[in-house]
């Protein structure tokens, strides 16, 4: 009934399968990918024919994870799976990204891609699978594709690369890099480093790509027993051909014109016109203007191309190394707890940082488990950037994709929560754009959180390469445009500080690069990365020593574990009591640990001191303030040391007889009180009568301590009225007290 192969090989320690023909028979093409007991199910399907007019390759790229495959039941009221998470939508920009170049130049039909996470073993993450399985689904799909493409994670751990290391080997690693391509060369690279150097970043590189040529090898043997006959691609008519001609002719030449314009705006006015003009006459000719827009592109990145190559000269005038204008700005808001205002040519990256307490943390419900983050970083594009009007709403993959990669590259420099206990928050709202926004907002990050007070290790700042290749040579260029990465062959972002690299993202738009490129880019980027590092410096070289005056002040004290529900107290009442008390944010963790958070110093104090006496253990012999909360007729309670209640018994209330307690005290009053002791259970024995109630001094030595009631001779043990002295056998009295009484 099935037509069922599989493929398996040993791959960086472990077992690598992929099963075609027996699930998801009806699409193109569907791979089941395990490695270990992480499965994913790939499906790819494509349209038979591309819509009338279309002028573009639509390609959806879907990654899911079913949270059966960790044995969990989804959160919330529906308790099924919603819409993607965030971590759903970078890995599906992960896998869209290598495998887009290899569909054929003209390809316009639909195509769906779709991975299914169905089982996560909490060792071996699911992106890695599940872009081998796509690639795979692809290859045997019959859809026009240039692959297979081969994936690899990379780990830098005690100096040496490891291959798809774990997730518990991760959390040791200087490096997380994921790298894809084609036998031939790379196509994407995404990672996080521990500020790297240049030529560490380039060997993870190749080590990858060395890794993974084992699963390419694979696919193509599977694709030799279960392949589908491979669609037949479009020929290009001779009214094509005789189209293209003709706009080349029409225009060349104003288009080239229009690209001598170095400012964006008039630029791209000088390039609408000249497009209008040109469509204006092919309607005039008779001709079919439908897919005159593919055209135009084709015929702009040859003008744009061939002039960098030939001239070196780039179109806003700079050389391939050149680096826009910078102007670094900060303290540009007066509420905000940190900003910055980075402007590089026609990028500008308005960059807000705010610091907040445990309580603000993010909390991830991911797949290996539930997690929190304290540093989040929010990327926002709006139309106005790009001089358009258009519709606002929730953020798109572009910009989750963008503000990760910039978390990426600020993240391994940041203060360890132990000793910066903030949630950190950046949003990057960029104000306009012309290339290479993300690099922007690493760089206005960094400032805004220097700028909050956050001790980052050091600056970090990013800058864009571009390339240009053609059979004839290539260029690499510095600080891209957006013409130049539209029309250009690479966008690769490189991210570090002076010492090295935190983050590298490269996408390619050809079939693949050398390594030779990809060195030459590496060291030009560094370059490009030491001048914007010195632009920054003229605005903040440093964390400011202090967080802002607008922000919370963290204070954290260590309390015994086992006094941590005195604190909290039944149901949550005292530490209710003490946060609408002060107006202050308190985190109270498992192992005794306590943030308190406020922008009032006094009022944090307060807390602080709450806490404190809250813990505390009494201690004979010293003075305590307490209020009265009962009153009995032997004595009074009071509380004290926040939770502590101990007795005043009435005959400690004050000097003298008291006739009954409430002559002396009632509820509710403020008194001082000594602990003069416990009783077998423990209790606090206390007393009035021993304080000055106004100075709050200790007067036992004036008023002479009274014996604990216990240690009182009972009324038995007195004399009989019998046994009484008489008058005369008494002491004569004192002869000058005696003639003066007389």
């Amino acid at each position: 009934m099935f037509n069922y192969f599989r493929k398996e090989l040993e791959w960086g320690g472990r077992k690598l399968v992929l099963e075609t023909g027996k699930i998801a028979r009806q699409a193109d093409g569907a791979v089941m990918v395990s490695y270990g007991e992480t499965i994913v199910l790939c499906t790819a399907v494509g349209v038979k024919s591309a819509k009338p007019g279309q002028d573009f390759f639509p390609l959806t790229v879907n990654y899911q994870e079913k949270a059966f495959a960790a044995g969990k039941i989804p959160g919330g009221f529906f308790k099924r799976e919603g819409q993607p998470s965030e971590a759903e939508t970078l890995k599906s920009r992960l896998i869209d990204r290598p495998i887009r170049p290899l569909f054929p130049e003209g390809f316009r039909n639909e195509v769906q891609v779709i991975a299914t996470v169905m089982s996560f073993d909490n060792e071996n993450d699911p992106d890695i699978v599940s872009m081998i399985g796509c690639s795979a689904a692809l290859t045997l799909s019959g859809i026009p594709f240039f692959g297979p493409v081969g994936a690899a994670r990379v780990g830098y751990v005690d100096g040496q690369y490891v291959l798809n290391p774990t997730l518990d080997q991760m959390k040791t690693s200087q490096l997380d890099l994921v790298v894809a391509g084609t036998a031939e060369g790379v196509l994407m690279v995404e990672s996080e480093a521990q500020e790297l150097p240049e030529d560490v970043m380039l060997g993870a590189v190749e080590f990858g790509h060395k890794g993974f040529q084992p699963v390419i090898e694979a696919i193509i043997q599977l694709a030799e027993h279960a392949a589908k006959e491979p669609w037949a691609l479009p020929e290009t008519s001779d009214e094509e051909k005789a189209l293209k001609a003709r706009v080349d002719a029409i225009a060349r030449a104003p288009l080239a014109e229009a690209y001598k314009e170095t400012v964006k705006q008039a630029r791209y006015a000088a390039v609408a016109a000249a497009k209008k003009a040109a469509t204006d006459q092919l309607a005039a000719e008779g001709l079919d203007t439908g897919k005159a827009g593919a055209l135009f592109h084709d015929l702009e990145a040859d003008i744009v191309r061939n002039a960098i190559l030939d001239t070196g000269i780039r179109i806003d005038g700079r050389d391939t190394k050149g680096i826009r204008p910078i102007i670094a700005e900060v303290g540009v808001l007066p509420r905000a707890h940190g900003s910055a205002l980075f402007t590089r040519g026609e990028t500008q990256a308005f960059c807000v940082a705010t610091l907040g307490t445990g309580q603000d943390e993010q909390i991830v419900d991911a797949l290996a488990g539930e997690y929190r983050e304290n540093f989040m970083l929010h990327y926002n594009f709006p139309p106005y950037s790009v001089g358009e009007a258009g519709r606002l709403g929730r953020p798109g993959r572009r910009e989750v994709g963008h503000g990760k990669l910039a978390w990426r590259a600020v993240h391994p420099l940041l203060p360890e929560k132990d000793k910066f206990p903030y949630t950190m928050r950046v949003v990057s709202e960029i104000t306009e754009s012309n290339g290479s926004s993300s690099m922007a907002t690493v760089c206005g990050t960094s400032l805004s959180l220097m700028d909050a007070g956050v001790p980052l290790k050091r600056p970090v700042a990013g800058i864009a390469m571009g390339l240009i290749k053609e059979d004839r040579g290539f260029a690499v260029l510095s600080d891209i445009l957006g013409d130049e990465d539209h029309l250009g062959d690479m966008d690769f972002k490189v991210a570090g500080t002076e010492t090295g690299v935190t983050s590298l993202q490269m996408d390619i738009k050809i079939t693949s690069i050398t390594f030779e490129i990809m060195k030459t880019a590496l060291g030009q980027a560094r370059e490009g990365r030491m001048h914007i590092l010195g632009e920054m410096a003229k605005a903040l070289t440093g964390a400011r020593g202090d967080v802002a005056q607008t922000a919370p002040r963290i204070t954290t004290i260590q309390v015994p574990k086992e006094k941590i529900r005195d604190v909290i107290g039944t149901g949550g009442k005292v530490i209710r009591e003490i946060v609408e008390q002060t107006k202050c944010k308190i985190d109270i963790e498992d192992d005794g640990t306590i943030k308190i958070a406020a922008t009032d110093s006094e009022q944090a104090q307060r807390a602080i001191d709450w806490i404190r006496g809250i813990v505390a253990e009494p201690e004979i012999g010293v003075i305590y303030t307490g209020k009265v909360v009962k009153t009995a007729d032997f004595g009074a309670f009071v509380n004290f040391l926040g939770s502590r209640d101990g007795l005043v018994h009435i005959s400690e209330l004050a000097q003298g007889r008291v006739g009954k307690t409430t002559d002396v005290v009632n509820n509710g009053d403020t008194v001082k009180v000594k602990v003069i002791g416990f009783d077998e259970r423990g209790k606090v024995k206390l007393s009035m009568r021993v304080v000055d109630q106004a100075t709050g001094a200790d007067i036992t030595e004036q008023v002479g301590a009274r014996p604990p009631r216990g240690e009182r001779p009972e009324r038995g043990d007195r004399p009989e009225r019998g046994e009484r002295r008489e008058r005369g056998d008494r002491e004569p009295r004192d002869t000058e007290q005696s003639a003066a009484g007389g």
